[in-house]
């Protein structure tokens, strides 16, 4: 064995351990709320209370901070921890144990393997003033971006980016054939290059390449499906933690062929 491969040998095992304690750890985080989930039973108390959601967040993306780890980061896998959370005290409400995932991962596609989650979902709309207030009214925060038809609106880990047409003629044209809605939805995955190989070897039809910005967004695109009408964006953010700006957006717009 090389030294190289005998140094990453060791780092993983390294790696292998720490994710172990971190698993018991989440079990005895776990094993806790449901003690949590008893007593709130016996004074009927709310599963979820939003004031100690905003405390368990804000603390956790300062402690975040301190150890120098994204806060953004932390502040997911937080998100996903509490709604796990949720789900176990709500089975427990209906006197149901929590039912158990399947943790096997024999069989998995190759997509299976490397998706995360939804990073985003683009909305293409007629009136982006209403569309704005739209979601405003239904409690994200809506941001406005380089682009004065280009809006973020976001509400905890959830990103939808609103796009009006404004003088780009190929956003119009999708809105004349299409009407407002859905544009694409992007997943993230761990490596867009992957993902662009995986999806080609089984003929998924892909609209573009992989397009990498200055910013390390790494993006690639299918084709609309024809059937279910779904476009799908893959991403793998490999640069900074920074909000996509007009330019990644409309791209796809201009990449579509007339």
């Amino acid at each position: 064995m090389s030294d190289i491969s005998q140094q990453l040998s060791v780092l993983r095992n390294e790696i292998d351990s720490i994710d172990q304690g971190i698993v018991e750890l989440l079990a005895r985080r776990l094993d806790v709320c449901k003690e949590v989930a008893e007593v709130k039973s016996q004074v009927d108390a709310a599963v979820i209370q939003p004031q100690r959601v905003r405390e368990v967040l804000t603390t956790r993306r300062q402690w975040a901070i301190d150890k120098n780890v994204d806060a953004d980061f932390a502040e997911q896998i937080f998100r996903t921890l509490l709604a796990e959370t949720h789900r176990i005290e709500v089975a427990h409400g209906l006197g149901e144990s929590a039912p158990l995932k399947d943790a096997e991962m024999n069989g998995a596609s190759a997509l299976d393997t490397v998706a995360c989650r939804i990073d985003h979902v683009v909305v293409a709309v007629t009136d982006i003033t209403a569309a704005c207030s739209f979601f405003t009214q239904m409690g994200f925060r809506v941001s406005p971006t380089d682009d004065t038809e280009m809006f973020l609106a976001e509400a905890g880990g959830v990103l939808v980016v609103l796009l009006g047409a404004g003088n780009d003629a190929a956003v119009q044209a999708h809105l004349d054939e299409h009407g407002s809605g859905v544009q694409h939805i992007a997943i993230e995955v761990l490596n867009a290059g992957f993902t662009q190989q995986a999806l080609s070897a089984i003929g998924v039809p892909l609209l573009t390449d992989v397009i990498v910005d200055h910013d390390g967004h790494e993006q690639l695109f299918t084709v609309l499906d024809p059937v279910s009408g779904v476009q799908l964006g893959f991403i793998s953010r490999t640069g900074h933690r920074l909000p996509l700006n007009s330019h990644n957006v409309r791209a796809l717009f201009a990449a579509v062929p007339d």
